[in-house]
């Protein structure tokens, strides 16, 4: 049987389609599911294989990109997310849901240096994502790194670069300090950095970096490997046609198959 994915759904959400089209393409079984049918009880996180949270504005981000989304994850999930998260199931948030993971606490999750919390998805993060480098809206195409090192090991599989759109007004990755960047270098955390076309580093230049995050990260998973989160948006470019001017076999379908093909 196909693995089955669920594919969180709350008002302002808009990508949740688009995500599921790159799931099926990839071999997988989704199912959009709005959060109030979770809340209740028609359906539970682990009758799933995997979790996405997808794209879009949740709650219109009255309250900062991500964060009403995540408040709603530790006051209703987080007993049920931590035990899907601490039994090796796969997350995986796109842009807004990039951010939610990292609002939530679930990313980048208890790194091996940090004595203070634990655990806890609620304790006092270590990395943000926050307003762009200029204040503007970007909506671009750009390269992305995968990092094939990563604990994450089905980017192992990614043997070139992703180009796919970005479409943040908050996608600016920051650090707490030098020592958090160290922490996510040497766990192997680092997923994803932006890149120039031809793959050498994008060094904090725009347009190749669109936001100013540090060390052209794009995008981290937790110290397990199994949770994931990207600012950009790989399943708008699952077919060639969506990116005309992409060099070929660039396709952001590959993320999908190769954490599908992981559950297999």
């Amino acid at each position: 049987m196909k693995p089955s994915i669920l594919i969180l759904h709350a008002s302002g959400i808009n990508r949740d389609q688009e995500a599921a089209r790159a799931c099926e393409l990839a071999g997988g079984r989704p199912e959009i599911v709005h959060i109030n049918r979770l809340r209740a009880g028609e359906r539970a996180f682990d009758q799933y294989d995997m979790l996405l949270l997808a794209g879009g504005f949740s709650y219109g981000d009255a309250l900062g990109a991500g964060t009403r989304l995540a408040l709603d994850l530790n006051t209703y999930f987080q007993d049920q997310l931590q035990e899907f998260v601490e039994c090796g199931k796969l997350v995986l948030g796109i842009c807004n849901g990039f951010q939610t993971l990292v609002k939530s606490g679930i990313l980048p999750g208890r790194l091996a240096q940090d004595t203070e919390h634990g655990a806890n998805y609620a304790g006092t993060r270590r990395v943000t994502l926050t307003e762009n480098d200029l204040g503007s809206f970007e909506c671009r195409w750009v390269n992305l790194l995968p990092n094939r090192s990563a604990v994450a090991g089905y980017l192992a599989k990614l043997d070139d670069l992703i180009t796919c759109p970005v479409a943040h007004g908050e996608g600016n990755f920051q650090v707490k300090d030098k020592a958090t960047l160290a922490a996510l270098e040497s766990e192997g955390c680092i997923a994803f950095r932006y890149v120039r076309a031809d793959g050498s580093p994008a060094d904090g230049e725009r347009p190749h970096n669109p936001n100013g995050s540090a060390a052209d990260i794009a995008g981290i998973c937790n110290p397990a490997g199994n949770v994931l989160g990207l600012m950009p948006h790989p399943e708008d470019h699952i077919v060639p046609v969506q990116g005309v001017d992409a060099p070929a076999g660039r396709l952001g379908l590959r993320l999908f198959e190769a954490m599908i093909s992981s559950l297999g």
